[in-house]
């Protein structure tokens, strides 16, 4: 992934509440500066002494609790771009395979047109060893009347078979003029869905790069101590939800389809979380859900939002394994249910495909592909 500059890395720093001296200045003290010691009459201020080296107390938790947050909502804004990505993507994929039907069109369109013109230009060629007179004309001229008039049925059906090829050949020329302008269509729609992934890329590179810097900030123990914090808000979310009494009526079992979707899914944990993959060997949260359910079967859209716009919407409490609990607001999020109030899911850069409770973020439904 690309870094953000400088300028970005220092405004990382800068929105940290709390006034956190220590992302700002490795090895600086959480502390309240030492006080001055009291001046007296004959003295002087006793200079810092300089061999004895200052080790820096960890931060309070309500600092570390201001990083986690912060860290949260970074990574929240990035999972967000990494659905505005993936759904360029998507219909950049889609708008060039239907520039490849456009194409394959035009090019038969075209051989059907230059077929019609030979034939055009052999009635032509026809009528005009013909003499180019009238049927009236050859009747007079005839030697044999009853041979002409036979000869006229046939030229009657030539006629009308001329002009069936000449509205064919009008069809055939305003379908390519169809095709040519729906292919232009389709290129500027193309065109501005590679601006909208290029955009979105470059905004989840932007979220991740200052996250990581804001983490690279910590020293070990501080890291440790973010990551309780994490743990602790984690499950007390999760005890939140579980308290509600909904995991009772939660008794749904798998269907066929699903069973298989969660069997995959479970079978990815431990693989890294990347932003916009789709496996097999690195996965972002739709990437993982949205492969699980291919893999059995059923192709699911491919970001966490279209997941939540076009998949059935189910209770929380008739989930059932396989189902998909859509989370945040902005569906920025997704996993999928495995039972006993757990879902398996990809969370985000730097960690890897887990299990995690089911109640553990702000769940806004839940979806299921196989209605």
């Amino acid at each position: 992934m690309g870094t953000a500059g400088k300028r970005g890395l220092i405004t990382a720093a800068v929105t940290v509440v709390c006034g956190i001296t220590v992302l700002a200045a490795p090895g600086t003290a959480f502390a309240s500066p030492t006080p001055t010691p009291t001046p007296t009459s004959s003295t002087s201020p006793a200079p810092a002494s300089s061999t004895a080296p200052v080790v820096p107390p960890l931060p309070p938790n309500k600092d570390l609790e201001a990083v986690r947050e912060k860290l949260e909502s970074l990574y929240h804004d990035a999972a967000v771009a990494t659905d505005a990505y993936n759904a360029a993507e998507e219909k950049a994929q889609k708008q060039s395979a239907q520039l490849v039907q456009l194409a394959k069109k035009i090019v038969d369109g075209q051989r059907r047109l230059d077929a019609l013109k030979d034939r055009a230009g052999a009635a032509a060629r026809q009528q005009y060893r013909s003499g180019g007179l009238p049927p009236e004309a050859h009747l007079m001229l005839s030697d044999n009347p009853g041979q002409f008039l036979d000869g006229a049925g046939r030229v009657l059906q030539g006629q009308r078979a001329t002009k069936a090829m000449l509205d064919e050949m009008s069809r055939t020329q305003q379908d390519l003029k169809q095709y040519a302008a729906d292919a232009a269509a389709h290129w500027r729609e193309l065109e501005a869905h590679r601006k909208d992934k290029e955009a979105a890329r470059k905004k989840v590179q932007q979220q991740i790069a200052e996250a990581e810097k804001l983490e690279s900030r910590l020293e070990k123990q501080q890291k440790e101590r973010l990551a309780e914090l994490e743990r602790q808000a984690a499950q007390k979310a999760q005890t939140a939800w579980l308290d509600t009494g909904v995991l009772k009526d939660i008794q749904g079992k798998a269907s066929e389809q699903g069973a298989k979707a969660v069997s995959y899914a479970t079978a990815q944990m431990g693989k890294p979380y990347e932003w916009g993959a789709e496996g097999p060997l690195t996965f972002d949260c739709s990437g993982l859900t949205s492969q699980a359910w291919a893999h059995a079967g059923r192709p699911i859209p491919r970001t966490s939002q279209e997941q939540w716009r076009q998949l059935r919407h189910v209770d929380v409490k008739d989930m059932r394994p396989g189902d998909l609990v859509i989370y945040f607001d902005d569906a920025s999020h997704v996993g999928m249910y495995i039972g006993d109030g757990t879902i398996v899911h990809a969370p985000r850069p730097g960690r890897t495909v887990t299990v995690a409770g089911a109640g553990s973020m702000p769940i806004l439904g839940v979806v299921r592909p196989d209605a």
